[in-house]
């Protein structure tokens, strides 16, 4: 009875929230196997949940969406669909992972979404994908308002609607709508205080982000897709943005300092800008290696603080937080406060670059005892457990809350013992929500399984066969580097 209620009980959780936040008049379309060609096919734009009840990051996520509906309503549909029920469905697109969020058009899987998950964030990315993808700007008034934007512009200055270049620049911009915003005039004279006389794109910088140590705008003639996009790619941060849970996703593939404090651009813009300017004063020290800068309001990213690097609310609130992440996902803090004249933060990339940082992991105590049929991996021994060049490993990274992980347990602790007086094997679980995971280990959703196997350790497989023990044998009987030992008996190959 216990079990039950405790499997039962996440389902109740996330059942009685959709109810409070929904109503009976909820926003979003409620699809299923039944209905769910049919019903997309007929929408121009239509945004799809894939969930499951259980999921903990889908329950966080079911206020916003519904929230997101509610604003979007009129313009974008948003629908969710229970792939524990819709599993002909959720099969057909891919679903592996909760919540899965992809953007439908005219019945066809378009793109996923990759944009942060509040519900203001949700409509300003959807907003983006429909209506014209580039707004057509008549008067000098309407070009300054453009610009004048909490985000940056990107305009393009045309000598005529009947222009090749204005061709490619619409086609550029419909490929990007989703991450920036694009307008385009057809009288060349607009441009002349911009420094722009013959057709040109031009980058404006946010207005609130001028500064001394950089220029406001960029300027390019190569109109085209591939390079625009290039160009923005180079360009649209600048020397040191100011980094939102809307922008961030955007910068993950890069090496980012960022400062964190009482970052506030609607309230406070020179005092979000007298340390903004002295971190860019030190970066312009160091703008030959490859490391980013940004700012950012450490409230709204406290979640992420806590999580990424243990650091809790009250941990010295008056001076900014440094970190550093790399694409590779190794962590760094200053720990010196922040002073300034720079000097601190100066050393602290002093050391980075030299190498010199000891790197912050997260991780749970490494276990005392850890002699069970499954051995527990925590950040701290992964090195120790499943990187030893003389074993195969087999490793599933899981989650407490997840449902499809408590019902492998069992699977999984059978596993373990059918081979545990194997010596050349090691079976073994990882909390992926406490322990910080390799990089070289995309885990998308729980559980997720690999094969490290001995002398291979760059080389992980993800493991995608059926999940009962004899599966698991069949599949191990294949790849492991030496026969299998079960019990008393040894498989070969």
């Amino acid at each position: 009875m216990t079990t039950t209620m405790g499997l039962f009980l996440p389902v109740l959780l996330f059942a009685l929230a959709q109810e409070s936040v929904c109503g009976a008049a909820s926003e979003v379309l409620d699809l299923g196997d039944s209905d769910f060609g049919s019903t997309v096919a007929e929408l121009d734009t239509v945004l799809v949940e894939f969930f499951a009840p259980w999921c903990g990051h889908c329950q966080k996520l079911a206020p916003e969406y519904e929230t997101a509906a509610t604003k979007l309503k009129g313009k974008v549909i948003l629908a969710k669909v229970d792939c524990t029920v819709n599993s002909e469905t959720c099969g057909r697109f891919g679903v592996n992972g909760y919540p899965t969020l992809k953007i439908f058009r005219n019945g066809e899987d378009s793109s996923s979404y990759e944009g942060p998950r509040s519900a203001d964030d949700i409509v300003s990315y959807m907003l983006k994908h429909v209506g014209p993808s580039s707004v057509a700007l008549h008067t000098e008034e309407d070009l300054n308002a453009f610009i004048n934007n909490f985000e940056a512009g990107v305009v393009g200055f045309f000598s005529s609607d009947k222009s090749t270049q204005l061709a490619e620049f619409l086609k550029a911009s419909g490929a990007m709508r989703d991450s920036h915003r694009f307008a385009h005039t057809t009288d060349l004279s607009h441009g002349l205080k911009h420094g722009v006389e013959s057709e040109a794109v031009v980058l404006f910088r946010p207005p609130r982000l001028n500064s001394k140590f950089e220029d406001s705008t960029m300027k390019t003639t190569a109109i085209s897709t591939s390079s625009l996009r290039q160009f923005l790619g180079d360009h649209v941060f600048g020397l040191c943005p100011h980094l939102t849970t809307g922008s961030i996703d955007k910068m993950k593939d890069r090496d980012l300092l960022v400062a964190y404090y009482n970052v506030d651009y609607q309230h406070n813009i020179k005092g979000t800008n007298y340390w903004r300017n002295r971190v860019m004063k030190v970066a312009t020290q160091f703008r030959s290696q490859e490391l980013n800068y940004a700012v950012a309001n450490r409230a709204e990213f406290q979640e992420d603080l806590e999580e990424d690097f243990s650091v809790g609310p009250s941990d010295g609130q008056d001076v900014p937080l440094i970190t550093i992440k790399t694409k590779e996902g190794h962590k760094y803090i200053m720990q010196e406060e922040f002073t300034p004249d720079g000097k601190s933060l100066e050393g602290f990339l002093e050391r980075y670059f030299a190498g010199k940082l000891k790197r912050h992991v997260k991780s749970e105590a490494v276990p005392e005892n850890n002699t069970g049929p499954v051995k527990v991996v925590v950040a701290d021994n992964f090195e120790e457990m499943v990187n030893d060049p003389s074993k195969d490993v087999l490793i599933e990274f899981y989650a407490p809350w997840c449902g499809h992980c408590k019902s492998l347990e069992p699977i999984y602790t059978e596993l373990g013992e059918k081979l545990s007086a194997d010596d050349n094997i090691v079976i073994a679980k990882m909390d992926a929500t406490t322990n910080d995971v390799p990089s070289m280990f995309d885990v998308p959703g729980f559980p997720t399984i690999f094969f490290v196997p001995a002398g291979q350790k760059d080389q992980p497989r993800k493991y995608v066969g059926e999940r009962e023990v004899n599966d698991f044998l069949t599949y191990l009987k294949k790849e492991a580097t030496r026969p299998l030992f079960l019990g008393t008996t040894r498989e070969d190959l």
